[in-house]
């Protein structure tokens, strides 16, 4: 696995700090942690609400804002710590951030040599310019960016097979043909720059940005191992991000602008209450406290918001066309999940039916508790909208171990391309 890093990488020690910043539409959450081998420990906890006006739709609109609300949550993250890191690693979402899934099939003129080094890391660049040239015309179509404004986030090889036959190291293997599958996001520059303005002026050492759905779906992977497969849903305050994870690799994510804050919206309107009152009351009516008669007007409210997020939903799951079969295992997530109607109209048996799925999904939400490389010592992480800091916590303890060989030759690729 590998993805876009900005900072110099550090060599991997037994006690590593760094922290983990996650810019949401609705809050800013820090997480500062320790790596120790293969394990993320978080020390130090910090959240910030964010006005109006400083996100939309998960993307920046008001850098100075943002600033202020990350020096709160970094602040607050720091005391608890006793420290504070000047490495971090940052998630970007919003609609324009595309990820596709790449397979290419590479022909080897002498099918009985070895795979010799030189010749992986010719094969790899060529499927990767291939790749990334092919996504980034895509996404330029879909957004009518021009090409020249869209960069890369991440790049990671999913699947490599020789024959047929799936390999995790192919050096030394013989064959005739090379199948290499690279998942691959990016996003448009503005957003991308925006985000490294905040790092700079934080005075801290940008390490990576990730596509955070991409962060999510690689939480559980992994350790699940080769066959896991899944679809991950992660509510935030401005947008709905999905990521499909087949046989322990990532297929693909996607996004589409509706999230929490349209939620709290219809019910600001249905019971004629400003904005932040209907929030309040939002997230009472989540929790199971509100007034009986009051959560009946706020089901209704919500209610007929769902069916639309549904579309949303089934829209974007058609857009995978490169998937034959959808996983039947759904996770959810984000601070927009806990209302209980997300769940009960992905339960609805209907609106499965028009896509390519098995059997009917099964829907699970993602505790943090379940993340298996990333452990709170704070007691302080208990809730499912700080999956997505945890997440971005376990993609940047890769950062600090050893890179796997096809991996290796990535990097040098990504880095290559992007300059």
């Amino acid at each position: 696995m590998s993805f876009l890093g900005f900072g110099k990488k550090k060599k991997k020690t037994s006690d590593h700090y760094a922290i983990s910043l996650d810019i949401g539409t609705e809050f800013v959450k820090a997480l500062i942690f320790r790596v120790d081998g293969d394990i993320a420990t978080v020390i130090g906890v910090g959240r910030q609400r964010q006005r109006l006006a400083d996100m939309h739709g998960g993307m920046v609109t008001d850098i100075q804002g943002v600033i202020k609300n990350c020096e709160a949550a970094l602040g607050e993250a720091a005391e608890q710590a006793k420290m504070l890191p000047d490495q971090v690693v940052m998630g970007i979402a919003g609609e324009l951030v595309k990820g596709t899934m790449t397979t290419v099939r590479y022909i080897r003129p002498d099918s009985q040599s070895q795979i010799s080094f030189e010749e992986l890391k010719e094969i790899i660049e060529k499927v990767h310019t291939s790749s990334f040239e092919r996504a980034r015309s895509i996404l330029a179509l879909e957004t009518g960016h021009q090409e020249v404004d869209v960069k890369l986030v991440n790049a990671a090889i999913t699947d490599v097979e020789i024959d047929g036959y799936r390999v995790t190291n192919p050096l030394g293997f013989q064959g005739k043909e090379v199948q290499v599958g690279i998942f691959n996001a990016f996003a448009p520059v503005v957003h991308l720059g925006a985000l490294q303005t905040i790092a700079s002026r934080l005075d801290l050492d940008l390490l990576a940005i990730a596509a955070e759905p991409y962060a999510v779906a690689r939480v559980l992977g992994p350790d699940e191992g080769s066959d896991f497969s899944a679809i991950f849903i992660d509510i935030g305050g401005g947008t709905t991000d999905i990521a499909i994870v087949r046989q322990g690799g990532v297929e693909g994510t996607k996004m589409f602008a509706l999230g929490g804050r349209a939620f709290t919206k219809r019910i600001s309107n249905h019971l004629g209450i400003s904005f932040l009152e209907a929030e309040k009351k939002k997230l009472k009516y989540s929790g199971g406290s509100l007034d009986k008669k009051v959560a009946e007007k706020v089901k209704e409210a919500v209610e007929a918001d769902c069916q639309v997020w549904l579309g949303g939903v089934e829209l974007t799951l058609s857009d995978f066309s490169n998937i034959d079969l959808l996983p039947s295992r759904i996770y959810l997530c984000g601070g927009g999940s806990k209302l209980p109607e997300i769940k009960k109209t992905l339960e609805m048996a209907r609106w499965s039916k028009d896509l390519p799925f098995a059997r009917r999904p099964k829907i699970h939400f993602l505790e943090p508790s379940e993340i298996p490389r990333v452990k709170d010592s704070t007691s302080e992480i208990v809730d499912i909208q700080d999956v997505t800091p945890m997440a971005l916590a376990n993609l940047a303890i890769e950062l600090v171990g050893s890179e796997g060989v096809v991996d290796a030759i990535l990097s040098k690729t990504v880095k290559s391309l992007r300059a």
